[in-house]
């Protein structure tokens, strides 16, 4: 379980193909002392297990596997060495929740249609995936690669965020371009709610 707030920004060091699976080496600022091996940390998105940890040239690392759906559902396959991506580590009890419940459960790709920057912040136009769209409102919470975003407004499915200079400079957004692909996972809240509704919904049309 995650909150979507992006505690470091960790770059590829090294992508190897397994059969059906890449090892992927991931250079971070994290103490690897830290972390346990089977631990969970978010990588723009998807919740990936670390499987082996280290440093090298004076940098830390830690080794995930991708496998075959994640690669062809996530941006995960299009990352090389060099890709630079935003990192969470899992929530612990008794910690801040600064963001909103991420599961990193990603839902689907989506796209940037527009970035317009102004006054240091930048705009954000986005069109999500049509099946994902219906969770997605304004004011409402939505997470793409791996960051808790606020909605600012709405239009079928299409979505606009607008992001402050700290967010800009703390993640990977500012690197951010028309065309790109995001990791969106839709609010948790959201979905469960839209459920609650359809099963309703259903009920009564059954006693119709």
């Amino acid at each position: 379980m995650f909150t979507g707030i992006v505690t470091d920004v960790g770059e590829i060091a090294s992508v190897e193909q397994r059969g059906r699976l890449n090892r992927i080496r991931i250079a971070c600022s994290y103490d690897v002392d830290g972390i346990d091996l089977g631990a969970s940390i978010a990588c723009s998105g998807p919740c990936l297990t670390v499987v082996d940890k280290g440093v090298a040239n004076g940098r830390n690392w830690f080794d995930v596997d991708a496998a075959a759906e994640t690669l062809a559902l996530t941006t995960v396959g299009t990352w090389a060495a060099g890709t630079q991506i935003n990192l969470e580590r899992s929530l612990k009890i008794g910690a801040e929740l600064g963001g909103h419940i991420v599961t990193g459960h990603v839902d689907g790709l989506a796209t940037i249609l527009e970035v317009s920057a102004f006054d240091g912040m930048a705009r954000f136009d986005i069109r999500a995936p049509h099946a994902i769209a219906r969770f997605i409102a304004a004011k409402g919470s939505i997470c793409l690669d791996g960051t808790s975003l606020t909605v600012n407004a709405v239009d079928k499915d299409d979505f606009s965020i607008l992001l402050i200079p700290h967010t800009l400079k703390v993640t990977t957004w500012g690197l951010r371009s028309a065309g790109d692909k995001l990791n969106i996972e839709a609010d948790l809240m959201a979905r469960y709610a839209a459920r609650l509704v359809e099963a309703r919904e259903e009920a009564g049309a059954a006693s119709l």
